[in-house]
Order: C-alpha cells, then structure tokens, then sequence
C-alpha cells in the first residue's frame, strides 16, 4: 500500500466514521485500547495450534476471511490513531525500518532471532 492509497484510506475511514459523530469516541487513549481488544481476536484465531497448524489452516476460505477481517481492523485502528495524532503513519514506518536496519544489521542479525542489544 502506497502513501495516496493510505491517505485514501484514511480519508474513507474517518468519513464513515464522522457520518456516524464517532468522533467524539475516539481519543487516541480509547482508540489504543480498541486497537489490542482487535488485536487480541487476531491473536486469538492461533490458540491452540502450532504455527504449523495455524499456517496450514489458512488455505480454508473461513480461516482466512476472519484472518482478513481480523487484519483489517487491527489495520483500521492504526489509521484512526495515526490521523487523530496527526502523523503519517508511511513515513513512520518508513522511518522505523530505517532505525532497525541500524540496530540489526545483516551481518550480525541474519537467520538469528536476537534482540539487537545482544548481538
């Protein structure tokens, strides 16, 4: 997704949401919270399965319409906060993987799953 489809995005989302005086619901507190309850039904579509399992299971068109949902709305929160808090949520990112390619450099880092401070 590019910046002009993010902003497009955003834009459908808090019109569907101002239509409704949502607004009023959404403090960037309240959008947070509502961020990881999403995050946690995400979550929630892996209990008691291996990651096997689970990766398996995704070719089944219920598994993956609720893993879609499920994306979607955790996808949904992060636009909403990032709008409310006036920041462009692809050049942050953009900015972040810039931060990690420092703190995890391929020399030290590849095929490993150590937190950068003790590589």
């Amino acid at each position: 997704m590019n910046n002009d489809e993010t902003q497009s995005l955003t834009r459908r989302l808090t019109k569907f949401r101002d239509e409704r005086s949502w607004q009023q619901f959404h403090s960037v507190k309240e959008l947070i919270l509502s961020l990881n309850l999403e995050a946690g039904e995400l979550l929630e579509l892996t209990q008691w399965q291996s990651s096997d399992q689970f990766d398996a299971s995704i070719v089944d068109q219920e598994v993956k319409s609720r893993l879609e949902e499920e994306c979607a709305d955790v996808l949904a929160y992060l636009l909403l906060i990032a709008e409310r808090a006036d920041f462009n949520i692809v050049q942050a990112t953009h900015k972040k993987i810039d931060q990690n390619k420092l703190k995890y450099p391929v020399e030290k880092s590849k095929g490993r799953a150590t937190k950068y401070n003790l590589l």
